[in-house]
């Protein structure tokens, strides 16, 4: 058997963590207060799923690369998935109320449903239902 992790952590800089923490509670995400302080916070995504939202200052301590400009590049596409299309619609659609930016159009490909967005720094996240039964059709 390859090797597994048993958690993710993704770390994202943040400019005003309580303006991340704010938006975030609005999609409906919860924090991990153990893991939260002036300069980051522990989002919960899911079982064993985190975002580790970290002040850009103390963001700048675990690396020496230049944090990426979220107006002109793209760093990464956090993809997450949900119960259903109507789901995938009701957190974009949070985000979107929220302060988020729109992103891509909803995209949808009869077995996989997508629509993303850009959070209040820039990161791109994608929201996606996928219809187990319908994709295994669909790639036969």
């Amino acid at each position: 058997m390859a090797w597994q992790s048993k958690q993710i952590f993704v770390n994202l800089p943040v400019k005003d963590l309580n303006r991340s923490v704010a938006f975030f509670t609005e999609l409906g995400f919860e924090f991990n207060p153990h893991y939260t302080d002036e300069n980051a916070t522990c989002m919960i995504i899911g079982e064993n799923i985190y975002a580790m939202l970290l002040v850009e200052k103390f963001f700048n301590t675990f690396t020496t690369k230049e944090i990426a400009n979220t107006e002109t590049t793209a760093e990464v596409i956090v993809a997450l998935s949900a119960d259903s299309r109507e789901k995938v619609d009701e957190i974009v659609s949070k985000a979107l109320a929220a302060g988020g930016k729109p992103y891509n159009d909803k995209v949808d490909h009869g077995f996989m449903y997508t629509w993303s967005f850009q959070d209040v720094d820039g990161h791109l996240w994608e929201f996606m239902y996928m219809d187990e039964n319908a994709a295994g059709e669909a790639h036969q």
